[in-house]
C-alpha cells in the first residue's frame, strides 16, 4: 500500500482531508484533498476554556484517525456535529463512505479499535448540552452505525474530553479530561457499550495529549503544566504515576508519540514552536534529552501540533497548526531530530487545521 500523511483543513465552509504521498525518503508531495460533508469550526475554539487565538481550535489529540489497519480514516466535523468515514484505496486515495450525527455537539476526538469507534463531544455547556463519548460500528464497506447505550457522559457533566484512546487490548478507553484535571477510564464491554469512569487524578493541569506504548506504558502531556508523565494502568482501571509531571522548559506542551523501538518521546509545544525529545527508561520513567524547532528559521515560526511517527520508524510528521503545514523530520538512531522539509498544500498559510494521520 502507498505510503501517505492526512491533514484536515477544520474550515467553516467545507472541512477537507489532505493528502500527500510519503517517498521512500520521508518526503510529501500533495495529491489531492477529499470532502468530509460536514463542517469544521475554523478558527473558533470549542471551549471557552482555552484562548479564542485561532490556535488549535479542538483542543484534542486525535480529530483525524486511521483504523489499525490502515483501511479507513475517520474525521471530525465539529461544526456539524457530525463524524466522517472514508475508505483507503491501495495508491492512498480516499472514497468517501458516510457522514453520521456524533452523537452530541463539537466531536472533537476518535478512537479506533477493530469495527469500534468511539468519539468524544466538547459539548455546549452554555446551551445545556453536555460533553460525552458516544460510540460506533464500523461495517465493513466503512459506513458507520450507531450503538445502542454507548453515549456516556465523563466525570462530570461539563469535563472537556482532548482525547479518545483505546488501550493497545482495547479493553479499556482513556479520556484525558482538560477542564478537570482527571483522566477518567471506562471498561469496554463485549456489546460495544462501556462501563465507568473509574476516574483518575492528573499528575499536573490540563492532561490533553497520550499515547500507549505496547507493554501498556501510558504517556500524557499537561498543557497547563507544560510536562510529560507517565502511568501504568491497572486492571481495575486505576492509574500509577512513573514520571510525574516531567517539564519540558516549553510553552504549551500539548501531543506526544514515541519512536518505534519506544526509546525515546516526542511532544509538541505549540506555542514555543518546538519538540521536545525525551528518553524513556526500562521502567518507564522520562528524562527530557533536547529540543528542536518545528520549521527552520528564517521562514515563519510553525506552531506544532498534532504528532506522528511513520511505521517504518524513520520519520516522524508534524502539524503547524497556525500555517497549514507538515514539517518532516529524520529520526536517527540516538533519538535526535533531522528537519528535512516543510511540507505545504496550498500557496497560503492559514489559522485553524487540525489532525494528522500518517499510513505506513
Amino acid at each position: 500500500m502507498q505510503s501517505m500523511v492526512y491533514m484536515m483543513t477544520n474550515t467553516n465552509e467545507m472541512n477537507l482531508v489532505v493528502a500527500f504521498y510519503r517517498g521512500m525518503n520521508g518526503l510529501l508531495t500533495f495529491m489531492a484533498s477529499y470532502p468530509t460533508y460536514g463542517k469544521g469550526t475554523g478558527t473558533k475554539e470549542v471551549s471557552t476554556a482555552t484562548p479564542n487565538d485561532g490556535i488549535d481550535p479542538l483542543h484534542s489529540e486525535g480529530s483525524l484517525t486511521l483504523s489499525r489497519d490502515g483501511r479507513f480514516l475517520f474525521a471530525v466535523n465539529a461544526g456539524s456535529h457530525s463524524i466522517s468515514s472514508f475508505r483507503v484505496t491501495e495508491n492512498g486515495q480516499l472514497i468517501f463512505a458516510d457522514v453520521k450525527p456524533s452523537g452530541g455537539v463539537q466531536p472533537n476526538s476518535i478512537g479506533v479499535f477493530g469495527n469500534l469507534l468511539y468519539v468524544s463531544n466538547v459539548g455546549y455547556p452554555a446551551n445545556q448540552f453536555n460533553s460525552n463519548i458516544s460510540g460506533f460500528y464500523i461495517e465493513e464497506d466503512g459506513r458507520l452505525t450507531p450503538v445502542p447505550g454507548s453515549t456516556h457522559s465523563l466525570s462530570t457533566i461539563n469535563a472537556q474530553p482532548a482525547q479518545v484512546l483505546f488501550t493497545p487490548d482495547g479493553s479499556k478507553i482513556v479520556i484525558p479530561e482538560l477542564t478537570t484535571d482527571h483522566l477518567s477510564v471506562f471498561n469496554v464491554n463485549k456489546n460495544g457499550t462501556v462501563t465507568g469512569p473509574m476516574i483518575n487524578e492528573s499528575s499536573g493541569k490540563m492532561p490533553f495529549g497520550s499515547h500507549f506504548l505496547s507493554t501498556g506504558l501510558l504517556l500524557v502531556t499537561e498543557v497547563g503544566s507544560n510536562a510529560l508523565s507517565s502511568y501504568t494502568l491497572s486492571d481495575n482501571g486505576v492509574l500509577h504515576v512513573i514520571s510525574g509531571s516531567v517539564p519540558t522548559g516549553q510553552k504549551a506542551t500539548c501531543w506526544v508519540t514515541t519512536t518505534k523501538d519506544e526509546r525515546f518521546a516526542y511532544a509538541t509545544n505549540t506555542l514555543g514552536g518546538t519538540i521536545t525529545i525525551s528518553q524513556i527508561n526500562g521502567n518507564g520513567a522520562l528524562t527530557v534529552i533536547g529540543h528542536v524547532t518545528s520549521t527552520p528559521p528564517g521562514i515563519p515560526t510553525g506552531l506544532p501540533m498534532n504528532i506522528e511517527v511513520s511505521k517504518d520508524g524513520r520519520y516522524l510528521y508534524t502539524l503547524n497548526g497556525n500555517q497549514g503545514t507538515v514539517s518532516v523530520f529524520q529520526i536517527n538512531d540516538d533519538g535526535s531530530l533531522a528537519r528535512l522539509q516543510v511540507a505545504a498544500w496550498t500557496d497560503f498559510q492559514y489559522f485553524g487545521s487540525q489532525g494528522l494521520a500518517v499510513l505506513n
